[in-house]
């Protein structure tokens, strides 16, 4: 239970609910337990009436007391039935309050999760899958609400209910109360065990019907792929070997479930038959009424459920346990990316990197050794190097995606560590190598990063990533809905969409991290000249493993395997007629050799 006491705030917070769905309990217990009283009564009325009935009969008075005895017995009729009606009257409050409360804390707790999972560092995020991520705020969320609802509200049943009706048991009849209800422990220890099986089971089918997800979710992304590779027969067959363990599964769950009602009936039954047969000896040597056996026989019945849930609700309270656990280790999870002074100095966009070194915390892979350059506000630094060689980590760094091990980033002159991380932010612009587009709008994937969405600011903004014409060309214009991760644009386009995102929020620090990749060199070319204007009033960062795309920088540095090796303008590397020299060549040689062929 010690996971679970976390809880114990949002059960606090909606403390008022919770009384009063303890409350409603008590009263609808009451209910219950008077109508199996009123049978007894009526029961023994009708016995004792058809006792003197006969000689009444005899005396002539048979009609008048036949029609007194039906009032009675009518009395006791409607009297039951009210306490029927009160009953789940109360039924219905109790859940209007137990069940709400557990799905305001679900509520609550999915928020929770959901602000943690937006505060933590991108770490946390290479550390954990999607999949993980989305589990313990579905699933496992889920589950404790079960804990929450369900579990609490037949848990505060069976502790009011099985006090009342078994002290009324023993004041009626001590020794019959505990003949019925001898099959009761087993009942509960065998609903324990059966629940065991259909949880673990379930859990089963849970992960199987993920696989299978995850297997369909695949084959609908990569439909060109299997179409092209013709792959199609392979995929069914994939597909219905998957299936078919699913359905073994589930044909395995619904036998244990089969066992599960039978056994109730079978211990209720065997309860009820004690209760008559101990209740009949007990009747004949004169000790009860008829009525104590009925009595009896409802009250096993009535303890029957609130028995079975135990078994119930102690399962339900370890899932939610190891749910509460998973969602515990999260909520712990400490973000080390802090300000040290939240300051909100207005950013103008000097940057220096002094003897920068990074090595990525999961990995323990060396990105960055001893890096160090600086660039004047409104300057433009290029970086050029091969894949894997550190340049998106610089970006990372200067986001403050993550914090470096060694040495320090300075902007304006002060230490990166000392500004509030949002006020940062919001002074850069990043255009990611990975475009990631949302299922919105093109203007409101343009408008992301402003507070106002304004349309002359959108449309410019499109206007200078060269996206403009194609925008207005949609039937729709900026109001054309982007599929799945932007589907519907080409490569192209989504990549001048995430740059006119960036520039929309007029940043002070402008990053492109290889974000023309996909692009062609004449596109290229429209886009930087576009940006030319754009780059003259603030600082900007221009990462690629292209040399056309930083040419026209005002500082350009060589990276390779984390190192600086050159540095330097474009003309001065160029007559140094190095490594930046040689790839220059080999892609202009390249680029001439595809528009020959063309």
């Amino acid at each position: 239970m010690k996971p679970l006491w976390r809880l114990n705030k949002y059960l606090y917070k909606y403390k008022g609910l919770l009384l009063l769905g303890i409350l409603f309990t008590v009263i609808s217990n009451i209910f219950v337990i008077i109508p199996a009283q009123l049978v007894r009564l009526a029961i023994d009325y009708v016995v004792e009436s058809a006792v003197i009935f006969k000689p009444l009969d005899l005396g002539g008075l048979g009609d008048i007391a036949s029609e007194n005895f039906l009032k009675f017995v009518l009395v006791f009729g409607v009297l039951i039935l009210v306490m029927a009606l009160l009953r789940g009257f109360f039924l219905f409050l109790i859940r209007q309050t137990i069940i709400i409360m557990s799905r305001r804390i679900e509520y609550d707790m999915k928020n929770e999760i959901f602000k943690k999972y937006q505060n933590l560092s991108l770490s946390f995020y290479r550390k954990n899958s999607t999949g993980d991520l989305m589990a313990r705020i579905t699933e496992d969320v889920s589950r404790v609400r079960m804990y929450l609802g369900p579990a609490i509200m037949y848990g505060l049943n069976l502790l009011i209910l099985f006090p009342l009706v078994i002290s009324y048991m023993i004041m009626v009849n001590p020794e019959l109360t505990l003949y019925s209800l001898l099959p009761l422990p087993v009942l509960s220890i065998s609903i324990y065990f059966v629940n065991n099986l259909i949880n673990e089971r379930s859990e089963k089918i849970q992960r199987s019907l993920s696989n299978l997800s995850t297997f369909t979710q695949e084959a609908f992304s990569g439909i060109r792929v299997l179409k092209a590779f013709v792959r199609e027969n392979d995929s069914v067959r994939d597909f219905s070997d998957a299936s078919e363990e699913y359905k073994v599964k589930s044909i395995r769950l619904t036998r244990v479930n089969a066992l599960f009602f039978p056994l109730i009936m079978a211990l209720v039954g065997i309860s009820t038959i004690i209760t008559v047969y101990i209740g009949g000896l007990q009747v004949i040597n004169g000790d009860i009424g008829y009525g104590v056996i009925a009595e009896f026989i409802l009250y096993v019945n009535m303890l029957t459920w609130p028995v079975t849930s135990l078994g119930w609700v102690t399962s339900i309270v370890q899932r939610a346990a190891a749910s509460q656990t998973r969602i515990n280790e999260f909520l712990d999870e400490e973000n080390n990316i802090i300000s040290t002074e939240d300051a909100k100095d207005e950013i103008h966009g000097t940057i220096e990197m002094k003897d920068l070194s990074f090595v990525y915390p999961d990995s323990g892979v060396k990105a960055l050794d001893q890096v160090s350059f600086s660039i004047q506000s409104g300057q433009t630094l290029g970086i050029i190097g091969t894949t894997g060689s550190g340049k998106s980590t610089i970006a990372n760094l200067l986001m403050r995606m993550y914090d470096p091990a060694k040495g320090q980033i300075l902007i304006d002159g002060k230490p990166i560590e000392s500004f509030d991380i949002s006020h940062l932010r919001k002074n850069i612009g990043y255009v990611p190598q990975d475009v990631f587009l949302f299922s919105d709008t093109i203007g409101n994937n343009i408008a992301f990063g402003l507070d106002h969405t304004e349309k002359d600011i959108i449309e410019q903004a499109a206007k200078d990533a060269d996206v403009y014409k194609n925008i207005v060309d949609f039937p729709k214009g900026f109001e054309t809905m982007l599929g799945e991760r932007g589907i519907t644009l080409s490569g192209g386009q989504k990549q001048r969409v995430s740059i006119a995102r960036a520039i929309a929020k007029e940043p002070k620090i402008l990053i492109l991290d290889d974000c023309l990749s996909a692009v062609d060199t004449k596109t290229e070319n429209v886009i930087l000249n576009a940006l030319k204007k754009i780059m003259k009033n603030r600082t900007s960062v221009i990462i690629s493993h292209r040399v056309s795309s930083a040419k026209l920088a005002d500082q350009i540095i060589v990276l390779d395997d984390g190192k600086i090796i050159e540095r330097g303008n474009h003309q001065s590397l160029m007559e140094q007629k190095g490594v930046y020299a040689e790839l220059y060549e080999k892609q202009t040689q390249a680029g001439e050799s595809v528009d020959s062929d063309l």
